[in-house]
């Protein structure tokens, strides 16, 4: 998903017996579908991993607004323009609900984006890759806003009640935006030669760092465990991946593009698809900051940070001014 390496601070999962009486309430509200409100005690573990992981979330919403954004201009129609445009401006309000989410654990926004400044936190390695031509905001529609619905849906079901709640608005409007860039796809096929080529390029560069989206394999995906008996993570890395997989391909088949998979075939005993390995070495690189845009975006990040400091100020001064007034009339 977009927090592809959250890391609990548990030390492996405990069986109620071994919980002491208030941790053994708290498991056994989220046992029984009860949802964790910001005033309920709850596990620092706990606690940090959601920190981790909405943060992880809401920059990755944010980031993600810069590989589509430097296509807004440069849409083929109006039409394209105005809905692209509504596409960011959404990513945009979905890492605004998750920072307030976030906020509700006790972190700032200000700290939350401190760290990701910094270096100390990420961001989904999928938007570290860049957008060469009109067919990849098609790409990213389809494959990576269709690996985000695959990830995010079960997160409606999290235990803890904000992140749950943001979360249905957020999977309602990424619906949206998996039928837009699948849309570009069909209109791109069914175009010249030269655009199904274009279509099946992009195809081709995003097929395998969608994979990546849904975060390491199980084997190597040690906390995962820990997030599932919390209930913050509902499905395994690799379950998801094998979902998505399995609903894409033949939506690929339909498009008449091709997978990029030389190993990809039907598991007629399975029923579903076998394919081939992920490259966990590029996958490492990028989220270490070694992908082909890593630099870029983080730069634009800080960017858009320090030209919006005057603003920010102005905002806070404005409060204070407006706080200063209430106090007077009282």
């Amino acid at each position: 998903m977009y927090a592809q390496m959250v890391k609990s601070t548990g030390e492996g999962v405990k069986s109620l017996d071994e919980m002491e009486p208030q941790e053994r309430a708290f498991q056994e509200r989220i046992n029984a579908d009860v949802k964790i409100e910001p005033k309920d005690w709850m596990p620092e573990g706990y606690r940090k991993t959601l920190v981790r992981q909405i943060s992880q979330h809401a920059h990755s919403e944010i980031v993600g607004q810069l590989p589509e954004g430097n296509w807004i201009t440069r849409a083929p129609t109006l039409e394209r323009k105005m809905i692209l445009l509504a596409k960011v401006q959404d990513e945009a309000g979905h890492g605004l609900y998750l920072y307030c989410a976030a906020e509700t654990l006790g972190v700032s926004r200000d700290e939350m984006t401190e760290q990701l400044l910094s270096g100390k936190a990420k961001y989904s390695s999928i938007f570290n890759y860049p957008t060469l031509t009109w067919a990849d905001i098609g790409a990213i529609g389809w494959l990576v806003d269709g690996a985000a619905i695959m990830n995010q849906v079960p997160l409606q079901r999290c235990s803890y009640g904000p992140y749950s709640r943001a979360m249905i608005r957020i999977c309602k409007e990424e619906s949206f935006h998996q039928r837009q860039g699948y849309d570009i796809m069909m209109k791109l096929v069914k175009g010249t030669p030269e655009q199904k080529e274009m279509a099946q390029d992009a195809i081709n560069r995003w097929w395998w760092p969608s994979l990546m989206m849904f975060g390491p394999s199980d084997t190597d995906s040690v906390h995962s465990a820990q997030s599932m008996a919390w209930g913050i993570k509902q499905n395994s890395n690799d379950e998801l991946r094998q979902k998505f997989v399995d609903q894409t391909v033949p939506q690929a088949d339909y498009l008449g593009l091709k997978v990029p998979d030389p190993d990809l075939r039907w598991n007629e005993e399975r029923g579903s698809y076998d394919f081939g390995e992920v490259d966990w070495n590029e996958f490492y690189e990028v989220l270490k900051g070694n992908g082909p845009c890593n630099a870029e975006r983080m730069a634009a990040r800080r960017k858009a940070w320090d030209d919006g400091a005057w603003f920010r100020e102005g905002l806070m001064a404005h409060a204070r001014k407006k706080e200063t007034r209430i106090m007077a009339a009282e």
